[in-house]
């Protein structure tokens, strides 16, 4: 018979003494293959998840994986991920609670996440990207500009932003 893990239920504890105490509950998690995360808020192949009562709905903490469904941006997403994934558990508020060790095999599958992120990464820094272009509108009020420093620019109110509008 093969000996029982005590990472489920240390999660346990440790996420019923948040909740009793008042404190927001928190799990980081190396991304792997097995889990169904957002992608977008996945961080050099790791995520940090808000599983507090208010946060999440139908929430399972089991033995092999920890299943809920959350809202990110508004939209409704269900997540699943491994327990041995999950490299810590802590309270929000004061960052007490308990880190994991990860497994030899994890450690594994995170180089190879950590090389699909970092190629993704070079994808995007080669992509079309955006760039300031002056407007003549800009170039025409730099030019009118006053060289005397002691008269203040009367279209400026200090410490109040403006709105230009431009057609």
């Amino acid at each position: 018979m093969s000996e029982l893990s005590t990472k489920p239920y240390l999660l346990r504890a440790i996420y019923e003494w948040c909740t009793d105490s008042g404190y927001t509950p928190y799990i980081a998690v190396r991304v792997d293959a097995r889990s169904r995360v957002p992608m977008e808020f996945v961080r050099n192949g790791e995520i940090v998840l808000n599983i507090s009562f208010g946060a999440t709905s139908n929430l399972k903490m089991e033995s092999d994986f920890i299943n809920f469904s959350a809202r990110f941006g508004g939209v409704s997403r269900q997540i699943s991920v491994a327990v041995e994934s999950v490299i810590a558990i802590y309270a929000h508020e004061n960052g007490q609670g308990m880190a994991f060790e990860p497994q030899a095999d994890q450690a594994t599958a995170s180089s190879q996440n950590d090389s699909a992120e970092k190629s993704a990464i070079e994808s995007i820094k080669n992509g079309p990207m955006l760039a300031s272009v002056p407007v003549a509108a800009e170039k025409s009020r730099d030019a009118s500009v006053k060289n005397d420093p002691e008269e203040p620019d009367p279209t400026k109110t200090p410490g109040k932003p403006v709105l230009t509008r431009i057609k």
